[in-house]
């Protein structure tokens, strides 16, 4: 193996310095759950998911503190939410816990003042429907039909560039570059420029990580405002668009949509590139992972073709793309014996519902054949439940169709390097080398 990856060198990781005196230093191991006083558990914490360590804290807090405030944090004191049914349940009440960035929006901690990204999922009824109702038509099940073809045959030709037998990096020529190509479709984006899309991305959910912001938050803002300069002239040229149908031109012609101020427009747009980029990236690299580390069930796979989309909604529910997200309460709220008062952070752990096992059964087994495989948390649930949902399914399961048709193994030959940030699950590297059939 080592000889095999001498030419493929893992990412340059820049050593962080400690962010807060209850936080690791990079590199430090994480010590075990049951070592420490679980009031000192810090979910948000960079190391833990760049190590892939948060799963014991996970499980202690579902077992012994299902809301469990966080008193000391780099971004404030926050509750975590971690079981399903409970999770369900702030979900679902937009009443008392609000998803407006007025009061601070869907992810932990503050921005700058006066960048903030206002977009629909950080708005609650009515304003949350109503702009989201206008980029619906580009995500309805028609649409999404209408780009089956061309997302197989950018998916036929990504494999087909794959060199057979030697190992390459997975995320860079694969998830990154179809979820790229896909992404630029949907809004219309000049293909030859789709890498600034996923940089923008990066720069959004990763922004305080310094492997991707070297320049720290004055960097991220920088970048962020090119990103409204490009989009900026897109939208107004869209504006007299007369059958709009990318997502781009659908809000510049809108009523309700096309007079968007500049952070209303970057917010949206950013929401957009993020919900295309991240999840779906980050779902195509774990499947691939998980069928390496149980290798049983590819074996299944292989047999039965037909649990291709089974494969796909366990993948979705075993990665969980985002962590978490956030809200805040807008009055006293009681769970479990314990009071969030209003104006507290609360973060649902999708990660964590999608492993409990008073809802799900084998939760830790990844088990394609599961009865009820999309019974899952990873794409949120009520008003905000993720609006392109169905295409995430759609883009995986092309791809897991189209690798079967070519390869008899894909082999993941070193640990993947994984995302440093509590918001993104993902991986930033994973070393494949593909057999064919």
């Amino acid at each position: 193996m080592g000889n095999h990856l001498q030419h493929l060198e893992r990412p340059h990781v820049t050593p962080r310095a400690r962010l807060h005196p209850s936080h690791l230093s990079f590199g430090e191991t994480v010590p075990p759950a049951d070592s420490i006083d679980i009031a000192s558990i810090d979910l948000s914490d960079p190391e833990l998911w760049r190590q892939d360590k948060a799963w014991d804290r996970l499980a202690r807090l579902r077992d012994e503190a299902p809301v469990h405030l966080c008193a000391d944090s780099p971004f404030g004191p926050y509750w975590s939410i971690t079981r399903y049914e409970d999770i369900v349940a702030v979900d679902t009440d937009h009443i008392r816990f609000s998803s407006a960035s007025k009061h601070g929006g869907v992810t932990l901690g503050s921005v700058p003042a006066g960048f903030e990204l206002q977009n629909f999922i950080t708005m609650d009824e009515p304003e949350h429907g109503e702009v989201r109702r206008t980029v619906q038509p580009g995500l309805a099940p028609g649409a999404i039909a209408r780009l089956a073809g061309l997302i197989r045959q950018r998916t036929a030709d990504v494999l087909d560039r794959l060199p057979i037998g030697e190992p390459f990096d997975w995320v860079e020529h694969v998830s990154i570059e179809l979820t790229s190509l896909t992404l630029a479709t949907l809004l219309d984006f000049p293909i030859e420029e789709r890498a600034q899309l996923i940089r923008w991305s990066d720069v959004t959910t990763n922004g305080a990580n310094p492997d991707i912001c070297p320049g720290g938050m004055e960097q991220r803002r920088r970048e962020l405002l090119e990103c409204l300069d490009t989009f900026s002239d897109l939208y107004k040229a869209r504006q007299s668009r007369k059958d709009p149908d990318d997502l781009l031109s659908l809000l510049a012609t809108n009523d309700r949509t096309n007079s968007f101020s500049p952070m209303e427009l970057l917010g949206n747009v950013i929401l957009l590139i993020v919900g295309g980029n991240d999840t779906t990236r980050n779902s195509m690299t774990g499947s691939v992972y998980f069928l390496d580390q149980f290798p049983e069930q590819f074996a299944h796979l292989k047999a039965k073709p037909e649990l291709i989309p089974n494969l796909v909604s366990e993948a979705i529910r075993y990665q969980t793309p985002l962590n978490y997200m956030r809200r805040t309460a807008v009055e006293d709220v009681t769970m479990h014996g314990k009071t969030i008062s209003a104006g507290d952070q609360v973060v649902m752990w999708y990660v964590s519902g999608n492993r409990d096992t008073r809802a799900i059964e084998r939760p830790d087994a990844f088990w394609i054949e599961r009865p009820r495989p999309r019974q899952h948390l990873s794409f949120g649930f009520g008003v905000h439940r993720c609006i392109g949902n169905r295409l995430a399914e759609m883009q995986l399961r092309i791809l897991w169709e189209e690798i079967l048709a070519r390869f008899s193994r894909l082999e993941v030959v070193e640990e993947p390097s994984r995302t440093a940030g509590s918001f993104v699950h993902g991986y930033t590297w994973m070393p494949v080398i593909c057999h064919p059939k």
